[in-house]
């Protein structure tokens, strides 16, 4: 936490100061910003059985660090001991300039980014925002225990929104809005201020299945439960060996995540566009042709991507990625002499995902 490693609790006068206390914080979140914010209790004894069940089904994949950590993910209190409350916040992303995703899908040349991805590493941004928020609270309120996270540490996120108000899990797992649809982010406070807890959202997906059907590589095996190893999302960020045979003609031209899942979903309609400067369209991203992409050094992928949630994975997994996509993109005479300039590339992940877009291609042509 912020200060002494075993705070004793911060006593509150009474219930109504406590109340104050809450109704001001969120004020300040919204100016800050966010769009709805929510205060639970550190209780997910309901939602930790269901998170080892998808750990025993080994559907985190390489993801080790979701299991490294025990049960702290779901016992707030054991990672940040103290821990009272968490303030669960969220932060739409989707930028008002971006090209209209599913017309970026259906182009095959062209190179489909997920819309959270197209601006400036949101870790950084949302981290800003919640420790300005914390220090305001320390400006007015005095000294108190806290710790910020912004998809940083051993955190069930979308089960503390659930608990906290901010809205429900969707089929495909990913928190949703009535208000503002799905693309957002979510951040959250660990404190030992005893401010009054939010009621729980209902959940309104109803008999839809719209996200299940739509996932192009039936990552979604059944509602509310995904098998990462089968999603996009994470065989082009989090997988860093070589993506599955099977696999590659269904990631399609996605070589950065993948939002089909938010993109089909109905509640979407009420999406709210981002007011967050820091998350506008950087470098054409929104639309960018796979040839130009796969064209970039070493260099130039660094000077682009330089504080984008992009430059994690890498230059060499984006070329793997950009490979796949070239794979799967209609023949022509740029895509294969883009692919032929680089099958003896220096690393052998390029070369073997270059050697099966070219073999893609041929089987086509033959």
């Amino acid at each position: 936490m912020s200060h002494q490693s075993h705070p004793a609790p911060i006593q509150l006068p009474d219930q109504t100061v406590a109340a104050h206390m809450a109704a001001t914080i969120k004020n300040w979140a919204r100016e800050l910003g966010f769009g709805s914010i929510g205060i639970t209790d550190t209780d997910l004894s309901a939602a930790e059985p269901e998170f080892l069940e998808w750990l025993a089904k080994q559907y985190h994949g390489d993801m080790d660090y979701m299991a490294k950590h025990g049960t702290k993910r779901s016992r707030p209190a054991e990672l940040v001991p103290g821990t009272l409350r968490v303030i669960s916040v969220n932060l739409n992303y989707l930028p008002d300039n971006a090209a209209d995703g599913w017309q970026v899908l259906e182009n095959p040349d062209k190179a489909y980014v997920a819309r959270y991805a197209l601006g400036r590493d949101y870790h950084k941004v949302m981290r800003q925002k919640l420790q300005q928020l914390c220090t305001r609270i320390t400006e007015k309120f005095g000294q108190f225990e806290y710790r910020v996270f912004a998809d940083s540490a051993p955190v069930l996120e979308v089960a503390l929104a659930t608990k906290a108000g901010v809205g429900w899990r969707g089929k495909h797992t990913l928190l949703l809005n009535r208000q503002q649809g799905s693309w957002f982010f979510l951040g959250e406070i660990y404190t030992n201020l005893p401010l009054p807890v939010d009621s729980p959202t209902t959940a309104h997906c109803g008999s839809c299945s719209a996200c299940i059907d739509i996932c192009p590589t039936r990552a979604i095996v059944a509602p509310y439960e995904l098998d990462a190893r089968r999603c996009i999302s994470y065989l082009t960020i989090e997988h860093k060996s070589s993506i599955p045979l099977e696999l590659r003609p269904l990631i399609g031209n996605r070589v950065y995540g993948c939002d089909d899942c938010q993109l089909i979903c109905p509640w979407n309609k009420f999406a709210v566009k981002t007011q967050e400067n820091d998350f506008a369209v950087r470098h054409g991203l929104d639309s960018n042709d796979l040839v130009d992409c796969f064209a970039w050094t070493e260099a130039e992928f660094q000077q682009r991507m330089a504080g984008s949630a992009i430059y994690r994975i890498g230059y060499y997994q984006w070329l793997r990625n950009v490979a796949v996509g070239l794979g799967n993109a209609p023949s022509s005479p740029a895509v294969i002499a883009a692919l032929t300039a680089r099958q003896d590339d220096d690393n052998e992940l390029v070369r073997e995902h270059v050697a099966w877009a070219l073999a893609q291609h041929q089987q086509h042509r033959a």
